[in-house]
């Protein structure tokens, strides 16, 4: 009876054995991505509780939480997080503990109502949440810079470019700010974080590898950030590329017309393979930069990248890492001609379309003469909001806002005429027909 006893606890201990592995790097960099703070919070935890009273409101919403996430473009962590949307996390403050930001302010989207870790945040206004969440503590601040001039896009470039003025080479905090060129008016539009997996090179104007760690760092330039815990964070990023590396882009949930889509691929290879790769079991990708002016979309976010700054960059400790060759011992900056055209992978989920979101639609994406002038949309992920037919979200073109507006509702208007917003070029499309375009989309909606 012991023996039996003892063998059945054997028996039983086997599988919780097996179940105890060590796990890969790439899941060890997703617990680091929905677990860790990287940078001191912002904020105390009371100006989650408290913003509504910025808002104008008398008392506060019964559905706080949905409303929370309504008014900044947050959604509902698909993790653990204690109670708050993806892209807040509780982090140290100077003093004690409060609440900070992370990837996935940016990087945490959603498509259909559903958070998608990777997915643009094409919902969010980053500086409406810097500012309403310092007044809910009582100690209102003006951003430095427009850290959002249309909701749904940021001006990612400039927070670099503003917080490595503030660093030495090796990253030490200086009171001597440089002047490295700061503008901000790009309109970025956040890329999705499963394309990273195709490109050689990364970002808009394809500017820095893509096999670069340190780069996915830069965020970490939070003023009480020391260079012991960058070195620190290091092997950590390591898991989290990897992870970046293992994700796969969403597939269309809806029925599509597969003879059209068929059509639409023999008309993609001939049309925008060679600057978007070939889909299907043998793909290719061929990292292409377009140069300007054969792209003619709007400069202003090419132009936001000052030489100056490429060189303070690539003497930094970001553009210092190994790269294991001796030939080519580091990752600097490189100088390119245009922007980076993007592999397609899950491409209708990831409008707004352009490197700064002036194109809601595919439909905009391959007929110039389609892109409205200006518009606003609900900024809401809902299948409501989401257009079947032309891909992308659902806009009403609407009269300028007026400089009275809350800057918040002003920030809702995408106005094309604006620095940085324009929607001009890629016109590849125009030539096509509108039934070859619509059998491009049909294409387009399974990759």
């Amino acid at each position: 009876m012991i023996r039996g006893s003892i063998l059945i606890v054997l028996l039983m201990a086997g599988p919780v054995a097996a179940a105890e592995r060590e796990p890969t790097p790439a899941e060890r960099g997703q617990r680091a991505l929905e677990t860790t703070a990287f940078i001191k919070g912002f904020w105390p935890k009371s100006s989650y509780d408290n913003a509504w009273k910025i808002w104008g409101l008398k008392e506060k919403p019964a559905d706080y939480a949905a409303k929370f996430r309504d008014r900044y473009g947050l959604h509902e962590a698909p993790y653990e997080n204690d109670g708050y949307p993806m892209g807040l996390r509780k982090a140290d403050l100077l003093l004690g503990k409060g609440l900070g930001i992370d990837c996935m302010t940016c990087h945490g989207g959603s498509i259909f109502g559903k958070s998608v870790v990777g997915l643009g945040n094409h919902a969010l206004d980053i500086e409406a949440l810097f500012e309403e969440m310092a007044a809910a503590a009582n100690s209102p601040a003006k951003v430095p810079f427009a850290f959002t001039n249309v909701r749904g896009t940021t001006e990612a470039g400039p927070f670099a470019v503003y917080l490595l003025g503030y660093r030495t080479d090796d990253l030490a905090l200086t009171p001597l700010y440089r002047d490295l060129g700061l503008h901000d008016d790009s309109c970025e539009d956040t890329p999705a974080w499963w394309l990273l997996k195709k490109k050689k090179t990364m970002y808009h104007l394809g500017a820095t590898d893509a096999r670069s760690v340190r780069s996915l760092m830069q965020f970490m330039m939070h003023p009480l950030t020391t260079p012991s815990e960058f070195k620190k964070a290091e092997p950590q990023f390591r898991d989290v590329q990897k992870y970046l590396l293992s994700l796969e882009s969403p597939k269309y949930p809806f029925a599509f017309d597969a003879k059209k889509a068929e059509g639409g691929q023999k008309l993609f290879a001939a049309n925008c393979a060679k600057c978007h790769g070939t889909y299907g079991d043998t793909p290719t990708y061929p990292d292409r930069i377009v140069p300007l002016d054969e792209i003619g979309t709007d400069r202003k976010k090419f132009e936001s990248l000052e030489p100056k700054f490429a060189k303070a960059y690539s003497k930094s400790w970001f553009a210092k890492e190994s790269t294991g060759s001796w030939f080519f011992p580091r990752y600097p900056m490189r100088e390119t001609e245009g922007y980076q055209a993007p592999p397609l992978d899950g491409i209708w989920a990831t409008g707004p379309y352009f490197h700064n979101g002036s194109a809601p639609t595919l439909d905009g994406v391959l007929n110039s003469r389609a892109r409205p002038k200006m518009f606003t949309r609900s900024y809401r992920t809902d299948e409501a909001d989401f257009d079947r037919d032309k891909v992308g979200w659902k806009v009403t073109e609407v009269p300028a806002p007026k400089a009275s507006d809350e800057a918040i509702e002003r920030r809702k208007v995408y106005d094309t005429t604006k620095p940085g917003r324009g929607n001009g070029g890629h016109t590849y499309g125009d030539k096509l027909t509108a039934e070859e375009r619509a059998a491009v989309i049909e294409y387009l909606k399974t990759l």
